[in-house]
């Protein structure tokens, strides 16, 4: 083979390697408004570690509930009895001399034991009423979770229209800097022809830099913006996204009809829903408290085997084994503890004045923010209208005044401040789109109807 075909081959190949190499690295992720949502609901750190949390309450249930259920132990234990206790008896009971005394061995060298026991609670209140308690926690866990997608939704969601509220303000600032640059290069035709004045170019040029400074500015405004957006949604940050541009179309025409929240249930909320189920567990604590007082009954069993002997041949035919059993009925009645568990009862009933309070302002607070959603939205889509109208009337006095200056009629100054107010009316218009979703956004949150994002 040549040296000119193994060189080409060479080259073709890291070429090749260089272009894989690059695909990687720009490989993006394009994602609508659902896309980002059902990854966050799969992927989010905080949703996997409140999906822990049920697991965790599950085995609590079982572990409370093994408390009502019998206990069995069986020990064995082996005793090697260095010194043999002895007693000391009258010699005459075993035909000494009265009044004389012999030491008697009581044991064996070696003792071994093994025991089985059984322990059945027949009836223990706090027993039962843990149980109770067991399965509240696990429902309260259950509600957190579905709380903690909810909030993740809304974060979500506010974070990506957020994203492209800001890359479209770039887009409009592109559109701007493109605008001067032709104005640049007309005024620089013109001052080199000496129509124009060298601090006319200035003032363009300067324009022309603010505009690159605000633009560079919104540039790292986007960046940390879509970080965040992939922090939420537990996308690795150097992951690369890309967001439709037919998003912007669709927040346009969204904010074209008003949204009509009807009412709002604050007791089917979630927040709501899980301030109660916090009620229902600190009841339940109270009761475990009162249980304190009731009488505990339970039976037991137990089956011993004993086993001794001078050498170690224990549990053998050598050795001398016995064994014995017996059941047990015991009644424990609490009678006087210092009035410690008064105590404990009273204070339980402090933690529940406290949680109704939090109901009642939990309550309140729903209903306002759903209100001053509403409230929020119908303002927004005035702003909307009013912007989009200004924003028209910007750009007709922009061309009008860009015309005029072709033709003489308007000065610089005057076509600068066309720009210049143009820009801000377009901001402004973007800035009211999204002040809308983000108040619909919270319009839904507020009347528990944020899931229906995922389904759009």
């Amino acid at each position: 083979m040549s040296t000119f075909k193994m060189n080409m081959r060479l080259a073709i190949a890291i070429l090749s390697i260089g272009l894989l190499g690059s695909g990687t690295v720009s490989a993006q992720e394009t994602l609508t408004l659902k896309e980002a949502l059902e990854y966050a609901l799969n992927n989010s750190e905080v949703l996997s570690k409140a999906r822990l949390e049920i697991e965790g309450g599950r085995h609590k249930v079982a572990e409370v509930r093994a408390s009502a259920l019998p206990q069995i132990d069986a020990t064995s234990t082996l005793t090697n009895n260095l010194l043999v206790q002895q007693f000391v008896l009258p010699a005459e009971a075993f035909g000494g001399t009265p009044g004389e005394f012999i030491a008697i061995k009581a044991g064996q060298t070696w003792n071994a034991m093994s025991q089985v026991q059984l322990n059945q609670q027949i009836f223990n209140q706090q027993v039962f009423t843990g149980l109770k308690a067991a399965k509240s926690s696990e429902e309260f866990y259950r509600l957190s979770a579905e709380l903690a997608e909810e909030n993740l939704i809304q974060q979500v969601a506010t974070n990506y229209y957020q994203v492209i509220i800001t890359r479209q303000q770039m887009s409009v600032i592109d559109a701007n800097i493109e605008r001067v640059s032709q104005l640049e290069k007309m005024i620089g035709s013109q001052f080199e022809l000496g129509l124009a004045k060298k601090i006319d170019l200035d003032r363009v040029k300067v324009n022309k830099s603010n505009l690159a400074a605000q633009r560079e500015q919104l540039e790292y405004a986007v960046v940390q913006q879509e970080n965040l957006l992939k922090y939420y949604m537990g996308m690795p940050v150097g992951q690369q996204i890309v967001i439709p541009d037919t998003e912007v179309d669709k927040l346009e025409s969204e904010a074209i009809s008003l949204f009509d929240g009807g009412t709002v249930d604050v007791e089917k909320l979630l927040d709501f829903q899980l301030l109660k189920k916090q009620e229902d567990l600190l009841a339940l604590q109270r009761k475990a408290y009162q249980a304190e007082f009731y009488p505990n009954l339970s039976i037991g069993g137990n089956y011993v085997y004993n086993t001794q002997s001078d050498k170690l041949n224990v549990y053998s035919s050598k050795a001398l084994n016995f064994d014995m059993s017996a059941v047990t009925l015991t009644l424990r009645i609490p009678i006087f503890d210092g009035n410690a568990r008064r105590s404990r009862v009273r204070q339980a009933n402090v933690e529940l004045k406290k949680v109704h309070e939090d109901l009642r302002s939990t309550s309140n607070a729903l209903t306002m923010a759903y209100e001053n959603a509403r409230i929020q939205i119908k303002n927004s889509l005035n702003t909307i209208e009013s912007q989009r109208a200004n924003k028209e009337f910007a750009e007709e006095v922009f061309n009008s005044t860009q015309n005029n200056y072709q033709n003489g009629l308007a000065s610089l100054t005057d076509l600068l401040t066309a720009e210049t107010d143009l820009v801000a009316a377009q901001n402004s218009y973007n800035e009211a789109l999204l002040n809308y979703k983000v108040a619909q956004i919270e319009l839904v949150k507020s009347n528990g109807q944020i899931k229906s994002l995922v389904n759009e």
